[in-house]
Protein backbone atom coordinates (compact mmCIF):
# COMPACT_ATOMS: atom_id res chain seq x y z
CA UNK A 1 0.00 0.00 0.00
CA UNK A 2 1.38 3.21 -0.99
CA UNK A 3 1.20 5.97 1.80
CA UNK A 4 0.68 9.61 0.25
CA UNK A 5 3.03 11.71 2.82
CA UNK A 6 1.25 15.16 1.92
CA UNK A 7 -2.46 14.16 2.38
CA UNK A 8 -3.72 17.10 4.38
CA UNK A 9 -6.11 14.43 6.50
CA UNK A 10 -3.43 12.16 7.66
CA UNK A 11 -3.84 11.56 11.32
CA UNK A 12 -1.20 13.42 13.63
CA UNK A 13 -0.81 10.36 15.60
CA UNK A 14 0.23 8.21 12.58
CA UNK A 15 2.49 11.33 11.66
CA UNK A 16 4.06 10.84 14.42
CA UNK A 17 4.93 7.65 14.53
CA UNK A 18 6.21 8.05 11.24
CA UNK A 19 8.73 10.94 11.82
CA UNK A 20 9.50 8.92 15.25
CA UNK A 21 10.43 5.71 12.97
CA UNK A 22 12.40 8.21 10.67
CA UNK A 23 14.49 9.25 13.02
CA UNK A 24 15.10 5.39 14.95
CA UNK A 25 16.22 3.90 11.55
CA UNK A 26 18.56 6.81 10.63
CA UNK A 27 20.10 6.08 14.40
CA UNK A 28 18.81 8.70 16.84
CA UNK A 29 18.83 6.11 19.47
CA UNK A 30 18.97 8.21 22.98
CA UNK A 31 15.12 8.04 24.53
CA UNK A 32 15.64 11.66 25.80
CA UNK A 33 16.22 12.64 22.52
CA UNK A 34 13.06 11.02 21.23
CA UNK A 35 11.17 12.08 23.46
CA UNK A 36 11.60 15.85 22.88
CA UNK A 37 11.65 15.71 19.57
CA UNK A 38 7.88 14.08 19.48
CA UNK A 39 6.87 16.72 22.05
CA UNK A 40 8.42 19.94 19.84
CA UNK A 41 6.63 20.12 16.40
CA UNK A 42 8.69 20.56 13.14
CA UNK A 43 5.81 21.89 11.59
CA UNK A 44 5.49 25.07 13.69
CA UNK A 45 9.12 25.88 12.16
CA UNK A 46 8.55 25.58 8.56
CA UNK A 47 6.42 27.71 7.04
CA UNK A 48 5.45 28.79 3.27
CA UNK A 49 5.49 26.61 -0.04
CA UNK A 50 7.65 23.70 2.10
CA UNK A 51 4.96 23.78 5.31
CA UNK A 52 3.75 20.44 4.09
CA UNK A 53 6.77 18.74 4.11
CA UNK A 54 7.79 19.30 7.78
CA UNK A 55 8.01 15.65 8.32
CA UNK A 56 9.84 14.63 6.19
CA UNK A 57 13.95 13.45 6.85
CA UNK A 58 15.13 16.31 4.59
CA UNK A 59 16.30 19.98 4.94
CA UNK A 60 14.63 22.81 4.04
CA UNK A 61 14.58 26.37 3.07
CA UNK A 62 14.29 29.16 5.51
CA UNK A 63 14.58 32.89 5.13
CA UNK A 64 18.08 34.62 5.02
CA UNK A 65 18.95 31.87 2.58
CA UNK A 66 19.45 29.42 5.20
CA UNK A 67 18.01 25.95 6.04
CA UNK A 68 16.30 23.68 8.73
CA UNK A 69 18.34 20.61 9.38
CA UNK A 70 16.96 17.40 8.41
CA UNK A 71 15.48 15.89 11.65
CA UNK A 72 17.17 13.09 11.96
CA UNK A 73 20.54 15.24 11.55
CA UNK A 74 19.11 17.14 14.65
CA UNK A 75 18.84 14.03 16.55
CA UNK A 76 21.95 12.76 15.67
CA UNK A 77 23.88 16.12 16.67
CA UNK A 78 22.09 16.35 19.97
CA UNK A 79 22.36 12.79 20.65
CA UNK A 80 26.33 13.21 20.27
CA UNK A 81 26.34 16.45 21.87
CA UNK A 82 24.64 14.43 24.65
CA UNK A 83 23.58 17.45 26.90
CA UNK A 84 22.89 16.91 30.69
CA UNK A 85 19.69 18.46 33.35
CA UNK A 86 22.44 20.95 34.53
CA UNK A 87 24.22 21.65 31.71
CA UNK A 88 24.43 25.25 29.86
CA UNK A 89 24.35 25.04 26.24
CA UNK A 90 25.64 27.43 23.33
CA UNK A 91 24.35 27.07 19.80
CA UNK A 92 25.75 28.81 17.33
CA UNK A 93 23.05 29.29 14.56
CA UNK A 94 19.79 29.94 15.42
CA UNK A 95 18.08 29.63 11.62
CA UNK A 96 14.94 28.05 12.43
CA UNK A 97 14.91 27.90 16.03
CA UNK A 98 14.45 24.31 15.82
CA UNK A 99 17.18 23.05 17.66
CA UNK A 100 17.77 25.47 20.06
CA UNK A 101 14.01 24.35 21.16
CA UNK A 102 15.05 20.42 21.13
CA UNK A 103 18.06 21.47 22.95
CA UNK A 104 15.74 23.77 25.59
CA UNK A 105 14.18 20.20 26.77
CA UNK A 106 17.32 18.75 27.77
CA UNK A 107 19.63 21.19 29.13
CA UNK A 108 19.62 23.67 32.12
CA UNK A 109 19.68 27.04 29.67
CA UNK A 110 20.15 27.12 26.09
CA UNK A 111 21.97 30.75 24.30
CA UNK A 112 21.38 30.79 20.93
CA UNK A 113 22.92 33.33 18.26
CA UNK A 114 22.43 34.21 14.42
CA UNK A 115 23.71 36.97 12.33
CA UNK A 116 20.47 37.27 10.93
CA UNK A 117 17.59 39.23 13.11
CA UNK A 118 14.85 38.55 11.55
CA UNK A 119 15.36 34.72 12.23
CA UNK A 120 16.29 35.10 16.08
CA UNK A 121 12.93 37.84 15.91
CA UNK A 122 10.88 35.00 14.05
CA UNK A 123 12.15 31.85 16.64
CA UNK A 124 11.79 33.95 19.70
CA UNK A 125 8.06 34.29 18.94
CA UNK A 126 7.93 30.54 18.45
CA UNK A 127 9.50 30.10 21.55
CA UNK A 128 7.22 32.43 23.44
CA UNK A 129 4.44 30.35 21.90
CA UNK A 130 5.90 27.12 22.91
CA UNK A 131 6.56 28.25 26.78
CA UNK A 132 10.52 27.82 26.22
CA UNK A 133 11.40 30.12 28.75
CA UNK A 134 15.03 28.54 28.99
CA UNK A 135 15.78 30.00 25.91
CA UNK A 136 17.96 33.70 25.17
CA UNK A 137 18.34 34.34 21.53
CA UNK A 138 20.26 37.10 20.42
CA UNK A 139 21.64 38.92 17.08
CA UNK A 140 25.66 38.28 17.12
CA UNK A 141 28.55 36.82 15.73
CA UNK A 142 28.39 33.17 15.72
CA UNK A 143 32.21 33.10 14.84
CA UNK A 144 33.27 34.58 18.12
CA UNK A 145 30.63 33.28 20.24
CA UNK A 146 29.44 34.64 23.59
CA UNK A 147 32.38 35.18 25.54
CA UNK A 148 30.30 37.04 28.35
CA UNK A 149 28.09 33.89 29.05
CA UNK A 150 31.47 31.24 29.02
CA UNK A 151 32.11 28.83 29.48
CA UNK A 152 30.04 26.15 28.10
CA UNK A 153 29.23 23.36 29.31
CA UNK A 154 28.30 22.18 25.31
CA UNK A 155 28.41 24.20 22.24
CA UNK A 156 26.69 23.09 19.27
CA UNK A 157 27.64 25.04 15.61
CA UNK A 158 24.90 24.64 13.31
CA UNK A 159 26.89 26.03 10.31
CA UNK A 160 29.99 24.49 8.57
CA UNK A 161 33.58 26.12 9.29
CA UNK A 162 37.04 24.87 7.42
CA UNK A 163 38.14 24.39 11.21
CA UNK A 164 36.59 24.05 14.96
CA UNK A 165 36.90 28.04 15.80
CA UNK A 166 39.69 28.37 18.53
CA UNK A 167 37.17 31.32 20.02
CA UNK A 168 34.81 28.76 20.19
CA UNK A 169 36.70 25.92 21.79
CA UNK A 170 37.93 28.60 23.98
CA UNK A 171 34.48 29.14 25.68
CA UNK A 172 34.34 25.01 26.35
CA UNK A 173 34.80 23.97 29.68
CA UNK A 174 37.07 21.36 31.01
CA UNK A 175 35.18 17.94 30.41
CA UNK A 176 32.61 19.76 27.50
CA UNK A 177 31.57 18.58 24.48
CA UNK A 178 31.58 20.47 21.23
CA UNK A 179 29.77 19.04 18.06
CA UNK A 180 30.52 21.08 14.82
CA UNK A 181 30.31 20.25 10.64
CA UNK A 182 34.15 20.94 9.30
CA UNK A 183 34.95 21.43 5.47
CA UNK A 184 34.84 23.46 2.77
CA UNK A 185 31.41 24.37 2.38
CA UNK A 186 30.76 23.54 -1.29
CA UNK A 187 32.15 20.23 -0.85
CA UNK A 188 30.87 17.52 1.59
CA UNK A 189 31.93 18.37 5.35
CA UNK A 190 32.63 15.99 8.50
CA UNK A 191 30.95 16.32 11.92
CA UNK A 192 33.81 16.31 14.13
CA UNK A 193 32.82 16.17 18.22
CA UNK A 194 35.76 18.03 20.15
CA UNK A 195 35.66 16.86 23.96
CA UNK A 196 38.07 19.35 26.27
CA UNK A 197 40.31 17.92 27.98
CA UNK A 198 42.79 18.76 31.32
CA UNK A 199 45.70 18.18 28.38
CA UNK A 200 44.03 19.67 25.28
CA UNK A 201 41.14 18.53 22.78
CA UNK A 202 40.39 14.94 21.56
CA UNK A 203 38.71 14.93 18.59
CA UNK A 204 36.03 11.97 17.17
CA UNK A 205 34.89 12.34 13.41
CA UNK A 206 30.96 11.33 13.51
CA UNK A 207 29.76 11.41 9.90
CA UNK A 208 29.35 13.36 6.70
CA UNK A 209 26.93 16.36 6.33
CA UNK A 210 26.61 19.02 4.26
CA UNK A 211 25.78 22.56 6.03
CA UNK A 212 25.61 26.51 5.20
CA UNK A 213 29.43 27.88 5.69
CA UNK A 214 30.06 29.51 8.91
CA UNK A 215 30.27 33.40 8.31
CA UNK A 216 31.52 36.22 9.98
CA UNK A 217 30.04 39.30 10.85
CA UNK A 218 26.49 39.88 11.03
CA UNK A 219 23.64 39.22 8.23
CA UNK A 220 21.73 42.68 6.64
CA UNK A 221 18.95 43.77 9.05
Amino acid sequence: MTVDHHDDEEDPAERKMRFLFQLRSRGVTDPRVLAVMERIDRGLFVRGQFADRAYEDTPLPIPCGQTISQPSVVGLMTQSLNPGPRDTVLEIGTGSGYQAAILSGLCRRVYTVDRHRRLVQEAEAIFRQLGLHNITAQVADGSRGLPDQAPFDRILVTAAAEDPPGSLLAQLKIGGIMVVPVGQSDAVQTLIRVTRTDAGYDYDELRQVRFVPLVEGLGPT
